[in-house]
């Protein structure tokens, strides 16, 4: 299928409100912080009873090598003038992943001249299209901005579900998990999908505090899923560009499938992902029988991913 999102007003839109970027790297570090406790770092444990979860923020001061106000004050969501010197020994003291570091980055020291995410849909070069036909016993996606499914292939489609029988805004990852019933039975390893979703969520929410259908997008997964409420709350980031899925599905049975992800190096906010199962495995023969029945496994899969 090389079907593109539309330019298209996610319902809520106009109404949504920039995420507030102060308060985001406030939640992040106080989060980072608590994860931490003194023996983890090498420092002493002075008193049995200490009045916070993790680090005290004196202790974190310490080891990133700042002063307490200093500290302090960026943790209050003042990170105006801080320099990348300090953020790396913030980042270090924390121990932070590199992704958390990004994210870190980019909430303490947003780039001025970063323009909104525009509201017109992703272009989808037509050889990207034809690329996504090519594999035809892998199925392959094109992910865009917010987690929306941009384009995808039959295998695709018979895997997950025909997404063109979705409504245009609803062609999305994370409304996908965490609103329609059939992702959850689909997806084994539920939980992890649903963490990796929130994770890129909050990682572009760095990267784009102004981008109203984003805030729009996490403004209704917080009304509609105490879930994705509970997972936004830890304020956990990450990116993942590969891994192992197991699903179970409604033809098939279940599914051991690896997952690679890849930027084209034109367009940063897109990516291809790929789905293979091991050479000779039952998964494989599965996706085997899958392509044998091409369209007839899209239009059988649709209808039994339906609630």
């Amino acid at each position: 299928m090389d079907e593109q999102l539309d330019p298209v007003q996610t319902p809520g839109v106009q109404a949504a409100q920039a995420l507030d970027r102060r308060a985001e790297l406030s939640e992040f570090l106080r989060t980072r912080r608590a994860r931490l406790q003194p023996e983890d770092v090498g420092l002493p444990v002075f008193g049995r009873h200490r009045r916070v979860p993790g680090l005290r923020r004196e202790e974190l001061a310490q080891l990133a090598g700042v002063s307490v106000a200093y500290y302090t004050r960026l943790e209050q969501g003042n990170g105006r003038n801080v320099s990348a010197e300090v953020l790396d020994a913030i980042a270090r003291a924390l121990r932070l992943t590199d992704a958390e570091h990004a994210h870190l980055t980019h909430l303490a020291k947003p780039k001025a001249h970063k323009k909104k995410p525009s509201a017109r849909s992703q272009h989808v070069r037509a050889s990207l299209r034809q690329l996504l036909d090519s594999f035809d016993s892998v199925p392959a996606y094109l992910s865009g901005r917010r987690g929306e499914v941009l384009a995808w292939n039959t295998m695709a489609a018979a895997v997950f579900g025909d997404w063109g029988q979705l409504p245009q805004q609803e062609r999305n990852w994370a409304r996908m998990i965490f609103l329609r019933p059939e992702y959850h039975d689909l997806f084994l390893d539920w939980e992890q999908k649903a963490i990796d979703i929130v994770c890129q969520l909050r990682y572009e929410a760095g990267c784009h505090p102004d981008d109203p259908r984003l805030s729009a997008l996490v403004g209704e997964l917080s009304v509609k899923s105490e879930e994705f409420r509970r997972l936004w709350a830890t304020h956990d980031v990450k990116e993942k560009s590969h891994g192992l899925k197991h699903l179970r599905h409604p033809l098939v049975g279940d599914l051991a499938l690896q997952f690679e992800s890849f930027r084209p190096p034109d367009d940063s906010e897109m990516a291809l992902v790929t789905y293979h199962a091991e050479s000779g495995s039952a998964s494989a023969e599965a996706l085997r029988l899958l392509a044998s029945w091409g369209a007839d496994a899209t239009r059988a899969g649709s209808t039994a991913h339906r609630p």
